[in-house]
């Protein structure tokens, strides 16, 4: 297996959790009555997934918005003031830093207390699409386009909801940051996380048992954003473009595809939904590949496979297992 792997030193889940729920300080005991005008708390969310977090563990005690409306590419985002004065309204600030660079600017300057980073709610790690050369091809394609692709402070990968494993561990510490936020309703806080980490459960076993046995385990991708799903299920993943997915890649990094794409017998060119599928389409013609939607999650619309989290990955495992011949 190819993919790249390099823990991200971090404190244990444990400490993360109780860190995120004692950040919320300045909401204990009063937040719900303090929030919304309907006595909901208002939670302000910075792209999907952490809204669909946001929503299904706080469920009638919350009023969800989110800074990253449906369509807008999310490491595209533009931060306007009336958003950021909003941010410093939210009895609560559900975001992952280092995505949206954007986001946490607008995080710092709103001067919002009451925040919880999910990044600090599970380990990253650093993921490159090394091909079978040993080059980082996200690497090469920052220096070749003379930006800087790479996210944190040493390149983590902030694609941590793809992983359900790891979407779990996020959604513990959300669970306990609510319930600390809201004590008047923590019990259906804790118990709203338990059914959402139980159907999260599921699907990491559905996802187990349907790449289990498969004819290739390598999958090129535009957007090299299933880092953690391809070694949570034992798979390689080759991403055209890194992180970032308006990057160009270079020509030697598509020659290199070409060759990986017969040495490999890979069938399947995969695509997003909210990214541009010009790349993948010209790379599947010039290798007489196919082409497919991998969702990376960042956003529902109208063209996605689903309406919802659950929806969309399971359309995923659909199109992997097509595309990498699943047994």
């Amino acid at each position: 297996m190819n993919v790249r792997r390099r823990l991200i030193p971090t404190a244990a889940l444990a400490g993360a959790v109780a860190l995120a729920a004692t950040a919320l300080t300045a909401c204990s005991g009063t937040a719900g009555a303090a929030g919304a005008e309907d006595g909901k708390l208002d939670v302000m969310a910075s792209f999907y997934p952490m809204q669909f977090l946001a929503e299904q563990i706080g469920k009638e005690h919350v009023k969800v918005d989110t800074l990253t409306k449906p369509g807008v590419e999310p490491h595209d985002l533009e931060i306007t003031p009336k958003q950021t004065a909003q941010l410093g309204e939210a009895d609560v600030v559900l975001y992952l830093k280092t995505l949206q660079p954007a986001v946490d600017k607008a995080v710092a300057q709103s001067g919002v207390k009451n925040v919880v980073d999910a990044a600090t709610l599970t380990k990253l790690e650093v993921h490159g699409t090394s091909g079978h050369d040993g080059h980082d091809a996200a690497a090469e394609e920052g220096a070749a386009d003379g930006h800087d692709h790479s996210h944190g402070e040493a390149g983590e990968d902030p694609h941590v909801w793809l992983d359900p494993v790891k979407y779990a561990e996020i959604a513990k510490g959300v669970g306990a940051a609510l319930g600390k936020s809201d004590p008047g309703h923590a019990a259906d806080y804790k118990k709203n996380t338990d059914e959402f980490v139980a159907k999260l459960g599921a699907l990491d076993t559905e996802f187990k048992d349907g790449l289990k046995n498969t004819a290739s385990k390598t999958f090129i991708t535009t957007h090299s954003a299933f880092g953690y799903l391809a070694e949570r299920y034992g798979l390689d993943q080759e991403g055209i473009s890194g992180v970032d997915p308006e990057s160009e890649p270079s020509p030697a990094r598509m020659k290199d595809l070409q060759s990986l794409a017969k040495q490999d017998n890979v069938s399947t060119v995969f695509f997003e939904t909210l990214a541009s599928d010009k790349t993948a389409k010209t790379l599947a013609a010039d290798t007489g590949l196919k082409t497919d939607v991998l969702d990376p999650l960042e956003g529902i619309t109208d063209k996605s496979q689903g309406a919802d989290y659950f929806e969309v990955m399971r359309a995923n495992l659909k199109n992997l297992q097509k595309a990498l011949g699943s047994k």
